[in-house]
């Protein structure tokens, strides 16, 4: 029985450290533009039944409980958490927050063509004049600025307009749509601050910002990472505190084994 105790424990162990891993990448991220919190989501293994509850017990009695010995911990996912980040302003015309949704984004295209999503708007112009993230990819749809801009800004409902010399009229260039999924926790991070499509997330659907349930578009702003500091350093303090009790255990289930192995002798 004691050996059982070690894997037990172990599989505890191995769970916290990855829970560490986790948070590590969480308090890393605390200053990412659009970055999501990661949780990990833990599950008991399967048991060992010696009595089954509900079974036939003495006396052609029912037995209320039964006798199960857990085999440990086991992560089954790790999931992203859409919670809205606040909102840093930066009087920076090309940075761009959304705004009163949480499962609708920016769609990009990367250099090899990937169609990718992202919540970070820190955007910039490549040297054809698109608008493109810092990595270089191209905002979606198109947006390119002309050569000789004298100002430009982006409505809440996404459009995109400029002035190209001081004193005329803003001409608009292009109306900004964003995506939406059902399940974003579905998205797959790829890094970057971008996510890719898959089954999970369901169907990707184009909306347009400033309608009902699709947020509206804050330029000169970015939302920030919806890390708390305050509470992953409790969700570290707790991993390391079970870590070190699984550790324990482990070193009593090995004393205990040496004794019985004495007591043999």
């Amino acid at each position: 029985m004691g050996v059982h105790a070690l894997y037990t424990a172990a599989t505890g162990m191995n769970a916290q450290m990855k829970q560490l891993e986790v948070t590590a990448n969480n308090v890393a991220n605390l200053s990412t533009h659009g970055f999501k919190r990661d949780r990990v989501n833990f599950a008991d293994l399967f048991y060992r039944h010696h009595h089954l509850v509900g079974a036939a017990g003495p006396n052609g009695t029912v037995r209320p409980t039964g006798v199960h010995f857990g085999n440990g911990v086991d992560v089954v996912s790790t999931q992203k958490l859409f919670e809205a980040g606040g909102i840093v302003i930066t009087e920076n015309d090309l940075d761009l927050a959304i705004e009163g949704a949480e499962n609708v984004f920016f769609k990009v295209r990367t250099p090899d063509g990937t169609t990718a999503f992202t919540r970070a708007g820190n955007f910039t112009l490549d040297g054809e004049g698109r608008v493109v993230t810092p990595g270089g990819d191209v905002l979606l749809p198109e947006v390119a600025l002309p050569q000789e801009t004298f100002s430009m800004e982006v409505s809440p409902d996404g459009r995109f307009s400029v002035i190209e010399r001081e004193g005329d009229d803003p001409t608009e260039l292009a109306q900004l749509s964003l995506a939406r999924f059902g399940n974003p926790s579905g998205l797959k991070p790829i890094g970057r601050n971008l996510f890719v499509r898959t089954e999970a997330a369901g169907e990707e659907v184009t909306v347009t910002p400033g309608t009902a349930g699709n947020g509206r578009i804050k330029s000169g702003a970015l939302e920030a990472s919806n890390v708390n500091a305050i509470s992953e350093l409790i969700r570290m303090i707790q991993g390391q505190r079970a870590y070190e009790i699984n550790s324990n255990v482990i070193e009593t289930a090995d004393e205990a084994m040496q004794i019985a192995n004495n007591l043999r002798g």
